[in-house]
Formats: structure tokens, sequence, C-alpha cells
């Protein structure tokens, strides 16, 4: 395919979204339909696609549109390319432009910064001088992360086992245990690394949680909200304890009981009456339902998704999990909360909210990561008992 007839096949699949369809279906839709695609093609018009998804607000006042054809258009502008070089309508180019495609420049900073209008002044007030760059990194791809299996490798063996198939790798600051892929991101699911457990994708933040947990030989551990696995793992990986995982969604587990036998360590799945045998555990970790403000590079159209109805629904349902939890952890044991939001609403606020109303509770640790540094944006509390809370 042509670089234009890219950006053409982007424009279909960028309506289809605008449309109400879910990206990956879209995606995968198309390149059902067009086998004539190599895996070049599709990996560029997946960019050109996601990049117009992060930057959805300021591409489309540049293209004059919010549609595929004006977030296309706005995309060749913001890289100070001339669109009428690609906008031919010669072979499968998109059409030539029109008179009333010539765009404008983003208004105020919400728009310029492609952040909802609604939600601007939470972001900006919440994150104070951090703001705007933490909205200007929500505009660029993520960096793959990888998180090095203690169990398997310590970092030296994973980067060189990793640049075995050609994927060079160099450690990120943000955790002890992570690196970050900076050539051949695209072959770290084929590689031997990864198929044999030596590493696992998983962001650095997301990894540094659980390095800040206060861990020790013969805990007993849960993972509350587990999802797909990838913070048990990682608790499995130390050694001399317990893990525990459970989600109320138990399908989302479905492939930790393979990914920790990769990894070689061993997991205990619980359904909740289980955990009620269980209980009382050493730790818990809540990485609870959230906005996914801090993942919105790997996850675009959440931004966009997101209202303020449905922003104070997840204050709620987070709120509930932690009343749920903390009585089942033991006296003198932690309760994590933890989200992959940069919002204060769901961060700093709920922590505040739950101490208020159980005051034998204390907070021993808060800590927030954000995009702008790096990785993505995660925030993490420990709560401890100092009495019997009723």
């Amino acid at each position: 395919m042509t670089p234009a007839a890219r950006v053409q096949a982007a424009i279909d699949i960028l309506d289809q979204i605008l449309a109400g369809a879910p990206a990956e279906k879209a995606l995968t839709g198309w390149a059902r339909r067009s086998r004539f695609a190599g895996s070049k093609d599709r990996a560029a018009i997946r960019d050109h696609v996601f990049d117009a998804l992060r930057c959805k607000r300021s591409f489309a006042a540049f293209g004059g549109a919010e549609t595929g054809r004006g977030l296309m258009i706005g995309a060749c502008r913001m890289r100070g390319e001339d669109p009428a070089k690609v906008f031919t309508g010669q072979g499968h180019a998109p059409q030539p432009l029109l008179s009333d495609e010539s765009g404008r420049v983003p208004q105020g900073d919400a728009e310029a910064l492609d952040i909802p209008d609604w939600l601007w002044p939470s972001f900006s007030n919440g994150l104070g001088a951090e703001a705007a760059a933490a909205a200007k990194a929500l505009q660029t791809r993520a960096p793959v992360h990888l998180r090095v299996n203690r169990r398997k490798a310590d970092v030296s063996e994973a980067i060189v086992a990793l640049a075995a198939d050609g994927i060079t790798a160099v450690p990120h600051p943000a955790c002890a245990t992570a690196l970050e892929v900076t050539e051949g991101a695209r072959r770290v699911a084929q590689s031997a690394a990864y198929r044999d457990g030596l590493v696992e994708l998983q962001d650095a933040a997301s990894q540094a949680v659980v390095e800040t947990l206060p861990l020790a030989p013969g805990m007993r551990v849960l993972d509350y909200c587990a999802g797909g696995g990838g913070k048990t793992l990682a608790l499995a990986a130390h050694t001399e304890i317990e893990v525990f995982a459970h989600d109320a969604a138990a399908q989302r587990m479905h492939d930790l009981p393979g990914r920790a036998a990769r990894a070689g360590v061993a997991v205990t799945l619980l359904d909740t009456s289980q955990i009620a045998r269980q209980a009382p555990f050493d730790l818990v970790l809540t990485d609870v339902p959230c906005s996914g403000s801090g993942s919105w590079r790997r996850a675009p159209a959440g931004k966009w998704a997101l209202t303020e109805k449905r922003l104070g629904e997840l204050v709620e349902i987070q709120q509930s999990i932690l009343e749920r939890t903390f009585s089942m952890v033991t006296p003198n044991g932690v309760l994590a909360y933890v989200t992959c939001s940069m919002l204060c609403e769901e961060n700093g606020h709920n922590i505040n909210r739950f101490l208020s109303n159980h005051p034998a509770w204390s907070e021993s640790f808060r800590k927030q990561w954000l995009v702008s540094h790096g990785t993505d944006g995660f925030f993490a509390s420990h709560l401890t008992r100092d009495g019997n809370d009723a």
C-alpha cells in the first residue's frame, strides 16, 4: 500500500470508531477484509488510527471536522506536512481537499491538549503545574515496558536474551525490574525471552506499585481486583509469600493459570465464597476499576468515552470496594488501594473519604506516578489499622 492509501484506510476505520465501533473491532474487521495489506501496512494504519484518537480534538480543529477525513487532515498539519500532497485523489489516495477544509488553530487549553472540556478544570486543578505536561504526554504513544521475572532471570540476563531476538531494552528508573524497549517492540510477543517467562509486558509504574508493597516471607496476599493478572504475577515473583487472585468478572483471569505456569510461579484463584473461607490476609491489594486516565495513551477511546456521570459512578464503586475489603485484612495487615488514574476524585479524595469514615485506620504510604515522568499514570495508598475498627 502507498502511504496515501494507508491514510485512506485509517479514515475509513476512524469513521467506524466515531460512529460507535470499538477501536480494536474496527481495526480487526478492516484487516480481515483487506488481505492484500501486509504487516507493515497494518502497523502503519494502526498507528494512524491511535494517533488520531489520542489527539482527536486538536486534529479535528486543524482538519476542519471531527470525521475520519478531518482527523487525518489535521494529523498532516500537526506534523507540518502539506495535506494536499497526500489528499490527491490518485489511485487509492483520499480525495483532494475542499475549500472548507482549511481548519483552524485549537482554541483554549482543553482543545489544544486534547482533554474534554468538562474534565479540564478537575484535571488541571488536581495536577497543578504538571497538568499541561501530563496532557501532552497523553497525546503521544506509550512506551513499551517489560517486567523481568526474578524467578527466572535478572535484568542483565533478560536484556541479553531479548537481544538474541533483535530486541533492544534498557533499565527503566521507575522500578528495579523494569525495562523499556527501545528497538524491536513488535517482536516481543514472539521472542524466546517472553515465551520462556523471563519477561512480561507490564508498565514500569504498574511494577513500581507492587514494589512499594511491604511484602515479607510468610505473608498471605490477595489481589482482589486481579483482572488479567499483571500485578498478581509480579507479586508471585516474590519468594516465600502465598498469592491469591480474585476478580468480580472471573473470565478476566482466564489466561492467568497459563501465564503463571510460564512464569514458574504459584497463584491460587478464588471466587467470592472462597475468599470468605481464606480470609483474613496479611495484605489485600485493590487495583480498583477506574477511569484509566493514566493509561489513555494505550486506550485513547476511554478519554472520550468518560463522562462526569460515569466518573461519579466509578468513585462510588471504588468506595464500595474499600468498604468490602478492609475487613479481610489481619489486625496488623495492609490494605493497598491502587488506580491507573491521575484524577484526584479517584485518588486522594477517595482515600481521605475512607479515612474520615474509619478513624481507626491511617495512611502509611501515598505516591502518584504521572505519564509526564515516563510511565503510565498510577496512584497507590497503603492503609493500616490503628485499633479495632467497627
